[in-house]
Formats: C-alpha cells, sequence, structure tokens
C-alpha cells in the first residue's frame, strides 16, 4: 500500500510538473505571438520539427528563414519548444544590435557549440564565448596575428601553397581527370592554416589525413546538436554520434600536441613565431594556468583550425561554381589578372589591391552564399522594430544569407552580378555582412580574402575551367554552407595568343 501510494504522489507531481510547463509554453504563446510568423508545426515543439524535416533531407534551411522573410516581413518570430527566437532583418536594427557591444550572443545557441554530444567542441573560444571580458581577453592578444603587418609576411607561403594546388591542377589536366574543387581547396586551406597558424606542414594534396573527415563530422554533428535536443539519445543515431565524439577528441588531442611542442620549444629558448599558436599560448600560459585556461586554448586552437580554413573553401568552391556558370564574368576577371600578374608565378601584396573586380567577385560570392550565414544576439530591452513591439529577453537572429537574397535590398538577388560591388556602386546598408559586424566581427577577414585571391588569381592565370555537366548547384547546409555537389570541372591549360 504504501508503494502505491508512493507511486501515486510520483504521478501527481508529474502531472503538475507537465501541466506547468504547458502553462509556461501558453504564457510564451500570448506574450509574442503579435510578432508576425509561420504557424507552429506542434504545440510543445513549435517549428522544430520543420528544421528536423529539412536537416534530414540534407536541405537548407536558411532557406526556409528567406521564404519566411519573404511572407512575413522583416521582422518574425520563430518557436523552438518554448523557446522564442526572433528573425531580424532591418537595417536599423542590424545596426543598432550588431554594431554595439552591450548585446552579447546567446547563452542557448553557443551553449551548443560548447559541446557536441558531452565532448568539449569550440567551447569558450574566440568565436563562442559568451562573457565579454573573456572574450575581449583572448581578442586583444590574438590581434597581433591578424596585423596588416604580419599578414604582408604570409604572401610567401599563400604563394608557395597555392602553386601546389595548381601543380596538382596541372596534373588532372594532362591526364584529362576531372577534379572535385572543393575537396582539392579544402586540402590547400587547411594546409595554409596550419602552416601559418601552428607552423605545421601537412601536404594534404599528397598525404591522406584524418583533419578534413573530422572538421566535416564535427560541423555536421553540431547542426543535428542545434536542432534535435534528443539526437544523441535515439539509438539509430549513435554510431554517428559516437564519431561526432570521436572527431571532436582528435581536434582537442591534436591541439594538446602542437600547443605542448611549441611550449617546450619556448622554454627552451627559441624565438618562436608570431602565429596564432604563440598568441593563444601567450593568452593563458602563466605559472598558475588553471584546468579551464587549458581547456580554452584547445578551444581556440579547434576555433582556428576549423574556421581558418572551412569558409575560405567554401567561398572559392562557389566562386568557381559561379564563374563556370556565367561565362563573361569569367572572361573579364581573366582579363584583369592577366593584366595585374601577367605571367609572373607569385603574387605580391600590391598586386592583391590591384585585382579590384575579382575583389568584386569575391564579395558577390559571399553574398549569395554567405559560408557562415548568421549569428546571434541576446537583447534583454523592449524593441520596436518596422513598428512592431518585441518585448526584451529575446534571441534576435540575424542573417546576412537573408537579407543578402531579399530582393528589397538588392535587385535580381539571385543573378550573380559582381557589379553591385564596383567602387563607385552605393553601399549595402546593414544587410551584407558575411563576417559578421561590430566588435564581434571575424578577425580573420583580411586573412581569408588576401588566400582566396591568391587562389582564384592562379587559378585563373593558368587554367580554363568548365562544369561537369549534370551536377547540382544546390547547397549543403553541414554547418557552414558548401556546395553539395564539390563543384566538379573538366580542367585544361590556358593557351596564350602569341
Amino acid at each position: 500500500m504504501a508503494l502505491l501510494n508512493l507511486l501515486l504522489v510520483v504521478l501527481a507531481l508529474l502531472f503538475v510538473a507537465f501541466l506547468g510547463y504547458c502553462l509556461y509554453i501558453k504564457r510564451s504563446h500570448m506574450k509574442y505571438d503579435h510578432i508576425p510568423g509561420p504557424p507552429r508545426d506542434s504545440f510543445f515543439l513549435g517549428h522544430a520539427e520543420t528544421f528536423l524535416r529539412i536537416t534530414k533531407k540534407d536541405g537548407n534551411v536558411h532557406d526556409k528563414f528567406l521564404e519566411w522573410a519573404e511572407i512575413y516581413g522583416p521582422v518574425y518570430r520563430v518557436n523552438a519548444a518554448h523557446i522564442v527566437f526572433v528573425c531580424v532583418y532591418c537595417p536599423e536594427t542590424t545596426k543598432d544590435v550588431l554594431m554595439s557591444p552591450k548585446y552579447l550572443k546567446d547563452n542557448f545557441l553557443h551553449s551548443r557549440a560548447f559541446k557536441l554530444f558531452g565532448e568539449r567542441f569550440l567551447g569558450n573560444g574566440l568565436v563562442t564565448a559568451v562573457d565579454h571580458n573573456l572574450w575581449y581577453k583572448q581578442r586583444r592578444i590574438m590581434d597581433p596575428a591578424f596585423s596588416s603587418l604580419y599578414l604582408r609576411g604570409l604572401m610567401g607561403t599563400f604563394n608557395e601553397q597555392a602553386e601546389k594546388l595548381m601543380n596538382k591542377l596541372s596534373e588532372m589536366a594532362d591526364s584529362k581527370t576531372t577534379a572535385t574543387m572543393h575537396s582539392l581547396i579544402n586540402c590547400v586551406t587547411l594546409d595554409v592554416i596550419t602552416k601559418v597558424a601552428f607552423g605545421v606542414d601537412l601536404n594534404l594534396l599528397n598525404n591522406s589525413s584524418p583533419f578534413p573527415k573530422a572538421i566535416e563530422t564535427c560541423l555536421k554533428g553540431m547542426v543535428f546538436n542545434f536542432r534535435d535536443n534528443f539526437f544523441q539519445y535515439n539509438p539509430v543515431n549513435w554510431p554517428f554520434v559516437n564519431e561526432v565524439r570521436k572527431a571532436c577528441r582528435l581536434l582537442r588531442t591534436t591541439g594538446a600536441q602542437w600547443i605542448n611542442k611549441r611550449r617546450l620549444a619556448m622554454r627552451n629558448g627559441e624565438d618562436p613565431p608570431k602565429d596564432i599558436l604563440t598568441q593563444i599560448i601567450k593568452c593563458f600560459d602563466k605559472e598558475n594556468t588553471t584546468q579551464e585556461d587549458e581547456e580554452i586554448m584547445l578551444d581556440n586552437f579547434v576555433t582556428f583550425f576549423i574556421a581558418g580554413q572551412e569558409t575560405t573553401a567554401n567561398q572559392l568552391a562557389f566562386c568557381i561554381m559561379e564563374l563556370g556558370r556565367n561565362p563573361d564574368v569569367l572572361e573579364k576577371v581573366k582579363a584583369e589578372v592577366d593584366e595585374v600578374v601577367g605571367m609572373k608565378q607569385d603574387l605580391s601584396y600590391e598586386d592583391l589591391g590591384k585585382l579590384t573586380y575579382l575583389t568584386q567577385v569575391l564579395k558577390e560570392t559571399l553574398r549569395m552564399y554567405a559560408t557562415a550565414p548568421g549569428t546571434s544576439r541576446e537583447v534583454l530591452e523592449d524593441k520596436v522594430i518596422n513598428g512592431i513591439k518585441v518585448p526584451g529577453g529575446l534571441t534576435y537572429i540575424f542573417s546576412s544569407y537573408v537579407a543578402s537574397r531579399m530582393d528589397k535590398f538588392f535587385k535580381d538577388p539571385l543573378k550573380f552580378d559582381p557589379d553591385r560591388f564596383h567602387p563607385d556602386a552605393p553601399k549595402p546598408y546593414y544587410c551584407y555582412y558575411p563576417f559578421s559586424l561590430g566588435p564581434r566581427s571575424c578577425l580573420g577577414l583580411n586573412f581569408a580574402q588576401m588566400e582566396a585571391k591568391v587562389v582564384m588569381a592562379k587559378l585563373l592565370q593558368r587554367f580554363d575551367f568548365d562544369l561537369v555537366p549534370g551536377q547540382t548547384f544546390d547547397i549543403l547546409n553541414a554547418g557552414t554552407l558548401r556546395p553539395k555537389s564539390g563543384v566538379v570541372c573538366t580542367v585544361t591549360h590556358r593557351k596564350y595568343k602569341k
């Protein structure tokens, strides 16, 4: 009888808890449902079923956000279970929130990148740190590794690594082998970041390595971790969950090895290079380094290891894809490269500044394919956006991908038109921010664009390329946005007129 009474008490408590949760969700609906938004899939899960359905089909959820923006306007509500987000594509609010240091990155979304299925991933690194003081300390110490003077000194490495890609493409042109450009460029950008940031030569174009697959696995795991609270508890998903955990451990174990090797060299009196690895160590290396300090060093290692190659590789692959689809743009950018670079093998820093049309091409690529599509901030005070009162305490989601594809900001937005970024063209007003905006904007912006220009200029100088027919031009949302097909091309040596 006592056991039965205990069971009845437990059931009563569970019922009260369930009823309380229902009332909490209902109250949330009543508080925020004046904000426009799509109908919820269900009372409890909100729009989560829509996101999961798209994710399981390898679709691009950002296209759904774009569709909703066109239907519901520049500010609308999205429900994920009991949590409400506000998607904002209003330039004035974008400027107000992203340009100010007082609006912090939100805990909910960034906690999903802190760990993946229980394994620490990006942790409290430079991209994911929510605490402003912790972020500012890291950013201030990292800045010298991205100074203009230091970046100028990287031109030799950019040229050297890009030359390895040209040699590989030359072999493929001679053997008439099709080239999957995204995969090849991925190797180059990873080689660049490991060389200039960590002082390690991987030579991935000629050697196999577990790192590219590990990065891809972690990013894919992050997508599921964002969109499905119960993903890791489904036995069907356990093999993949274990792959993700193993990939996280590989990246962090590698980081620990490389950090310890550099530390030993520094303690032995060797003069370390002023690269990212040295800055990571300087950031926390003191006599009383705590275990959390050690973990944050690894957080930053993983952050730069991934961010330093993934988005640049995706941008370059999308750029090649669009040039293959737009022969008039291709001929124009080739003509500029021929005029500026000519037949010389290595580009100088000054050459990059003269490649104005190539710069426009790369910017237009990021407008259509913002490889890191968005960011978020926690806004505590009430705001009025586009005439709609938005209560405080919500997370605002900003997407450069969505804003850049809205015809209210860009005429004929699905047309690839580099002249949008001509020096004399009107500048986009807070609706184009592929590297985010304000104090939390991407530290590696100039690094990435220098590397992209060197690779593209050499490619255009040496080769003609044609997209293999029949491939898709769809976008794969794998944490970052990448071309689903891989951009498969036939490559031939350019024939210059005598």
